[in-house]
Order: C-alpha cells, then sequence, then structure tokens
C-alpha cells in the first residue's frame, strides 16, 4: 500500500474536511490506486519519445476573430426600470 490511512486523515484534516469511517477507507483505497498507477507509468521507458503539444498531426486552425453579435443599445437597455441616455439609472445606495 502506497498511502497510510493515517496519511489520509491527516489530508483530510489539512483540507478541513470531515471524512465518516467508510469514506476514509474508500478514500484510502482510491488514492492507494492512483499513487500504484503513477509508479507504472513511471516505470515506462520514455527516453526515446519526442515530446509533443498535439495529439494528431494536423495544422491549427483558427477562425477569424470578428463580432458576430453587435451590442443594440436600445434593445440591451429596453427591460431596464429606468434609463439616462445609454445608462442604466439606478438608485443612489451611498449618502
Amino acid at each position: 500500500m502506497k498511502i497510510s490511512r493515517s496519511d489520509v486523515e491527516r489530508v483530510a484534516v489539512l483540507a478541513r474536511l470531515r471524512l465518516t469511517e467508510s469514506e476514509t477507507v474508500d478514500m484510502t483505497a482510491q488514492l492507494d490506486a492512483i499513487l500504484t498507477y503513477m509508479e507504472k507509468l513511471n516505470e515506462i521507458d520514455t527516453t526515446n519519445v519526442e515530446p509533443f503539444s498535439l495529439a494528431a498531426d494536423r495544422p491549427k486552425v483558427y477562425r477569424e476573430d470578428t463580432v458576430t453579435n453587435k451590442p443594440d443599445q436600445d434593445g440591451l437597455l429596453a427591460n431596464a426600470p429606468d434609463r439616462d441616455g445609454s445608462f442604466f439609472k439606478v438608485p443612489k445606495i451611498i449618502e
């Protein structure tokens, strides 16, 4: 086992989590499975593997950055209870 019950309880205290008995047991098993898998991945020899940024060798496709929905001032202010020209008018809250 890669992680102990006391480790899980300590992390739970640090994270301010209240775990029940069954949650502590489940969390210990789940974290142990994750750490075991990570250890298995660390055993893989990746010395001849080239790093990559994309999973597929495809050209990057970018769309044109254009405005498609121009704001309609009258439409935006149509449901305002009160307005002052092109602004929302709100009650004064600071004296």
